[in-house]
C-alpha cells in the first residue's frame, strides 16, 4: 500500500513535467505581447487612443516625434549652434523627416529646440528603439519627446524582469529559511514558487491570444510578486499543519492527506475569494487594469494549484528528512512552547475589548489623515525614479521655455472639417499656435502648441477647453491629454469597481461564514487598513521617496489588492473562530483560541507577502513603487494592527452577535470534543 502512495507522489511529479514541457513555448513570448505606451494602458473610447489609431493609419503608419534639445549654461556660442545644425543636417539626410526641422531658441539664448518627425518606424517598436538610439549616437544634444520617452520607457520596463524575479526569490528565501529554520526545506516550496510563475506566464500568453487581453510591464510584474507572495503563503499553511501530522501518522503519504484535508478548504476559500477579487478588475475601463484583474487572478490559482498538488507530492517523496534538522518524528510531542506574542495581544484585546477597539480606530483614522497630502497626478516625467535622456530633455525645455509649450498637442479632424478645425484651434484661449500637418484615410492632423508648459494645469484646462470647442468627431490627443485621459478614466473605474469588489467579497464571506456580521466585520477592517496606508504614503511619497506625483490608478489598485488579500487573512481567523464555537466554545474564548493558534503562521505569511511586495519599491517605476509600498504598508498593519486587535476586540465585544443570523448567533452548537489528544482542525 505504502508503495502505491509513493507511486502517486512519482505520478504527480511526472504530470508536471509534461504541464511544463507544454507551457515552456508559451511563456517563453509573453514578452512579446507587452505592451506598455500610455494609449496601451487608455480605453479605445478615450480621446487620445483614437487620435494614436487615427495617426496610425495615415500614410506612413504612426510618426516618432522627437525634440533634440542642445543646452549651455552660459549660453549657446556660435560653434554650438554650427555643430547642433551640422548634426540635424545629418539626420535629415539618414532618416525621412516629414519636413526640415527649424530651430526654435530660448530667449535666455541658453537652449536650441529642433522638433523632429519620421514616419520611418511606423507602429514597430523595435523600429522605433532603432531610430531614437540611431538619432542619439548623431547628435550631440539631448534626445527627448514622446517617441524617446517611449522607448526610455520600454527599455526601463523590459529590465525589470530579471532584478525583480531575482530580488524576490532573494527575499522569500530569506524569510523562509528564518522561519523554517532548516537547511532543505525552503527551497521546496521557493522552487515550486518558480514552476508557478512559469506557468502563469504561459497561461497569461494563452489568455492575451485567446481574449486579447492588456499585457503590461506593471501586471507582469505585480503577478511575479502575487505567485511567490500568495504562493507562499499557502506553502506555509501547509508545511505548518503536514509538520504536525508528521508527529501523530507514521507515513508522510497519510500525514500529507490529513494536513490537506485541514487547511485545504481553508485555503481554497481564501484564494478563490482572492481571484473573485482580482477579476473584479475586468469592469474597469482602464486597459491596465482589466488586463491586470486576468493577469492577478491567473498569477493567485496558478499558486494555488502548484502549491496543493506539486508541493505536497514532493514533500511526500521526500519524506520526513526534509526538515532537518528539526526532523518531526512519529509519536514525538513539539518542544513546549512559551507564551507566545500572540497569546499576550489575544489577553490585552480580550481584557479591554472596547479601549483597544476605539485606540485602534482612532490610529487608522489618524493615518488616513495622510491621503490628504497625496502629491498631485503622475507627470510624465516623473514617472521614473531614475533620470532616462528623454526626461533629462524635458526637464531642459521646461526650465529653458517657461512662456509657452515643447510638446505639441494633436489634433485629428474628419479633413472636411480641417479648415474649421484649425480656426477654432488658433482662436482657442491658452493655444500658442497651430498648424495643419498629414491628411490621409479621410483624416487630417493639426499640431498645436499650447501657451503653457507641457501637464501643468494651464495646459490641462486649455485642453478641456479645446475639446469643447472642437465638438464631437474630432478628437484631441497627445503626451498630456493621454495623462489627463488616465485621470479622468481611473477616477470613473473608482466608481465602478470599488462597489463591485466590496459586494462580490462580501457575498462570498457570507457564503463562507453563513454569518451577515462577521463579513461586514471583515470589510470594514481591510478598507480601514486601505486609507490608512495611502495615508502612509501621503506622508512619505514626496518627503521620504521624492516622488513627483501619484499615479491615477494607485487608488483603485491598491484597494482591489487590499481588500483582495486582507479578507484572505480574516478567512483564516474567522475560519478557525468558527470551529472552535461549532465544539462549544464562547465567542471569546474561541476569538482569542483563534488568534493563538493561528496568529505565528498567518503573522509569517503576512510577513513574506509584505516583503514581495516591498521589492517593487526598488524598481525604477514610480508606478510600481508606490503601488509596493502601499500594499506592503496595509499587509502589515492588518497583520499586526487590523487582525490581531481589532477583529478579535470586535468578536469580544459582539459574542454570538458576530454569527447572526446564522445558528451560532442564537445557542450554542453541542458537537462532539475533538479525540483526546487530538486538536480541532487548523489553518
Amino acid at each position: 500500500m505504502e508503495g502505491r502512495k509513493r507511486i502517486v507522489g512519482w505520478g504527480v511529479l511526472a504530470l508536471w513535467v509534461i504541464v511544463l514541457a507544454l507551457a515552456a513555448p508559451l511563456a517563453g513570448r509573453l514578452g512579446d505581447v507587452q505592451r506598455d505606451r500610455a494609449v496601451d494602458y487608455l480605453p479605445a473610447s478615450a480621446d487620445s487612443t483614437r487620435v494614436a489609431t487615427v495617426m496610425e493609419q495615415m500614410p506612413g503608419g504612426g510618426s516618432t516625434d522627437l525634440v533634440l534639445v542642445y543646452h549651455r549654461d552660459g549660453g549657446l556660442t556660435a560653434a554650438d549652434r554650427a555643430t547642433a545644425a551640422r548634426e540635424v543636417r545629418q539626420v535629415a539626410a539618414e532618416h525621412p523627416l516629414g519636413s526640415p526641422p527649424r530651430a526654435v531658441p530660448s530667449e535666455d539664448g541658453t537652449t536650441l529646440l529642433y522638433a523632429v518627425s519620421s514616419a520611418e518606424p511606423g507602429t514597430d517598436e523595435v523600429a522605433r528603439d532603432a531610430f531614437v538610439h540611431d538619432v542619439r549616437a548623431t547628435v550631440s544634444g539631448e534626445v527627448g519627446g514622446p517617441g524617446a520617452l517611449a522607448t526610455d520607457a520600454g527599455e526601463v520596463y523590459g529590465s525589470l524582469d530579471g532584478p525583480l524575479l531575482y530580488t524576490t526569490v532573494a527575499v522569500v528565501a530569506i524569510l523562509l529559511i528564518v522561519i523554517y529554520r532548516s537547511a532543505f526545506l525552503w527551497l521546496v516550496p521557493l522552487a515550486v514558487a518558480g514552476v508557478a510563475d512559469f506557468l502563469s506566464m504561459a497561461v497569461t500568453y494563452a489568455l492575451h491570444q485567446g481574449f486579447d487581453i492588456s499585457v503590461s510591464g506593471q501586471s507582469t510584474g505585480v503577478m511575479t510578486i502575487l505567485v511567490f507572495g500568495a504562493g507562499t503563503d499557502y506553502a506555509l499553511l501547509l508545511v505548518s499543519r503536514y509538520r504536525e501530522e508528521l508527529r501523530r501518522v507514521p507515513r508522510p503519504y497519510d500525514a500529507m492527506a490529513a494536513a490537506l484535508r485541514g487547511c485545504g478548504p481553508a485555503v481554497l476559500a481564501s484564494s478563490g475569494t482572492v481571484a473573485l477579487g482580482m477579476l473584479c478588475l475586468l469592469a474597469a475601463d482602464m486597459n491596465s487594469s482589466r488586463g491586470m484583474g486576468p493577469t492577478a487572478a491567473v498569477g493567485v490559482l496558478c499558486a494555488l494549484i502548484a502549491m496543493m498538488t506539486l508541493l505536497p507530492a514532493l514533500l511526500v517523496v521526500l519524506g520526513r528528512r526534509v526538515f532537518w534538522p528539526l526532523i518531526p518524528a512519529y509519536g514525538s510531542e513539539p518542544k513546549a512552547a512559551r507564551r507566545s506574542l500572540f497569546a499576550a495581544m489575544g489577553s490585552s484585546a480580550g481584557r479591554r475589548p472596547l479601549a483597544v477597539l476605539l485606540a485602534g480606530a482612532a490610529a487608522l483614522a489618524a493615518l488616513a489623515l495622510g491621503a490628504l497630502n497625496l502629491p498631485g497626478a503622475l507627470k510624465q516625467e516623473d514617472t521614473f525614479s531614475s533620470t532616462p535622456e528623454a526626461v533629462a530633455a524635458m526637464k531642459t525645455l521646461a526650465a529653458a521655455y517657461p512662456e509657452t509649450g515643447t510638446q505639441p498637442v494633436t489634433v485629428v479632424a474628419p479633413t472636411g472639417r480641417a479648415p474649421e478645425a484649425l480656426r477654432t484651434a488658433l482662436a482657442t484661449d491658452g493655444v500658442a499656435k497651430a498648424e495643419r500637418g498629414r491628411s490621409g484615410d479621410g483624416w487630417t492632423e493639426i499640431s498645436v502648441i499650447a501657451a503653457h508648459p507641457p501637464q501643468s494645469a494651464a495646459e490641462t484646462a486649455t485642453i478641456e477647453v479645446l475639446r469643447t470647442a472642437l465638438g464631437d468627431g474630432v478628437y484631441v490627443g497627445g503626451p498630456s491629454a493621454e495623462q489627463l485621459d488616465m485621470a479622468g478614466t481611473s477616477a470613473r473605474d473608482r466608481n465602478i469597481v470599488v462597489p463591485l469588489v466590496l459586494v462580490v467579497v462580501l457575498i462570498v464571506l457570507i457564503v463562507l461564514l453563513r454569518s451577515l456580521v462577521a463579513p461586514l466585520i471583515l470589510i470594514a477592517a481591510v478598507v480601514a487598513v486601505w486609507g490608512a496606508s495611502l495615508g502612509v504614503g501621503g506622508l512619505v511619497f514626496e518627503g521620504l521617496f521624492g516622488f513627483g506625483g501619484t499615479d491615477p490608478g494607485l487608488a483603485l489598485l491598491s484597494f482591489v489588492f487590499l481588500v483582495a488579500l486582507g479578507v484572505d487573512y480574516g478567512i483564516f481567523l474567522m475560519h478557525r473562530m468558527r470551529e472552535e464555537c461549532l465544539s462549544g466554545a464562547e465567542p471569546g474564548a474561541a476569538a482569542l483560541t483563534a488568534l493563538r493558534t493561528t496568529g505565528a503562521v498567518i503573522a509569517s505569511a503576512g510577513l513574506v507577502l509584505a516583503a514581495t511586495f516591498a521589492v517593487l519599491v526598488n524598481m525604477p517605476m514610480v508606478q510600481l513603487a508606490e503601488l509596493g509600498f502601499v500594499i506592503a504598508v496595509g499587509v502589515l498593519l492588518d497583520t499586526f494592527l487590523v487582525r490581531t486587535y481589532l477583529v478579535t476586540s470586535a468578536s469580544v465585544l459582539l459574542g454570538r452577535k458576530v454569527w447572526w443570523p446564522g445558528p451560532l448567533a442564537r445557542k450554542p452548537v453541542p458537537t462532539a470534543r475533538p479525540e483526546p489528544g487530538r486538536e480541532p482542525v487548523r489553518v
